[in-house]
């Protein structure tokens, strides 16, 4: 194969909120966990085991102030990207390693609480008009009524 691929694709519950980090120039970086899970049987003594993974997910700039503003702990969430090991070293000298997911696209999997009211009509004759509509069935519906041979 010619060319390299860096690609990853996570479902997965997050552990925290998400923590910004603001610069200068206007730009931004959020960081969050994510965590996901394995389970299967052990053939062995039969018992169900569940191994969680943790992610560190990293999303940038407006992606990063969605995320702040919509995703709770807890929240399933899809995460497209790719990884990034960085390199450090800690106060003794020792090199240490960090591995990261850099976020590229993201799909919110938890359906919102219905109960919330969603976004308010600016326009208070926009929302008389469809409050007063009655709902109507399509004219076709309403012919296949009367059709029918029973």
């Amino acid at each position: 194969m010619a060319g390299t691929l860096n690609k990853v694709m996570l479902i997965g519950h997050t552990g925290d909120e998400v923590k910004m980090h603001y610069f200068e120039g206007g730009n931004c970086i959020g960081r969050f966990p994510l965590a996901t899970n394995e389970e299967y049987i052990n053939k062995a003594t039969n018992e169900k085991v569940s191994n969680t993974e943790w992610h560190t997910i990293v999303v940038r700039n407006k992606a990063a102030e969605v995320c702040e503003k919509y995703l709770k702990k807890g929240d399933k969430v899809y995460i497209e990207g790719r990884i990034k090991t960085k390199k450090w070293q800690d106060e003794k000298g020792m090199d240490r390693y960090s591995t990261e997911i850099q976020c590229l696209e993201f799909t919110f999997l938890t359906p919102k609480d219905p109960v919330t009211p969603g976004p308010q009509i600016q326009d208070p004759s926009a929302q008389q008009k469809t409050a007063s509509k009655p709902p109507s069935k399509p004219e076709a519906m309403k012919e296949e009524e009367d059709d029918l041979p029973f």
